[in-house]
């Protein structure tokens, strides 16, 4: 099949889609985006997040066939050219990144946390990212980064 979809603003295209192949093979290997990333592929460790139609989604879940003209936005999709969005330059500037892996998600959740409640409690971060595994910190500096986030 061919999928239609708009992805971070732009209509983009792919052909020779299987219907059951996931969303985030389709913009991993079909559209360039390799932000989103393929860890768990059960919807249980949160690094494929994205955003479809404006609300977040585990990209490893979602079929194909079941983006067709809907709209995604990855983790690519916040900042706007070179600039980077409050939230990826908090988890940039606190030091929240280690191999990086679980990033793409936990950027995705802490956005979307943010512009839901623009200045959360530990409880409300603690929530917003509890789908998200990380194996490399103990969230500290996560959780820093976000609150950072939250200030800016």
């Amino acid at each position: 099949m061919r999928l239609n979809v708009t992805v971070n603003g732009e209509a983009r295209q792919a052909d020779d889609v299987w219907e059951g192949e996931s969303l985030l093979y389709v913009l991993r290997e079909r559209l360039g985006l390799p932000g989103s990333k393929n860890a768990c592929e059960q919807g249980e460790c949160g690094s494929c997040t994205v955003y479809l139609d404006g609300v977040p989604a585990c990209s490893c879940l979602v079929a194909a066939g079941q983006a067709e003209g809907r709209e995604v936005r990855t983790v690519e999709g916040l900042a706007e050219g070179d600039h980077l969005d409050r939230v990826q330059q908090s988890f940039v500037d606190a030091g929240a990144v280690q191999c990086g892996f679980c990033t793409p998600g936990l950027v995705v959740a802490a956005h979307d946390l943010l512009e839901r409640v623009p200045n959360p409690s530990d409880p409300e971060i603690r929530e917003a990212l509890a789908g998200n595994l990380c194996r490399c910190t103990g969230y500290e500096k996560i959780l820093d980064a976000v609150r950072l986030a939250a200030t800016r």
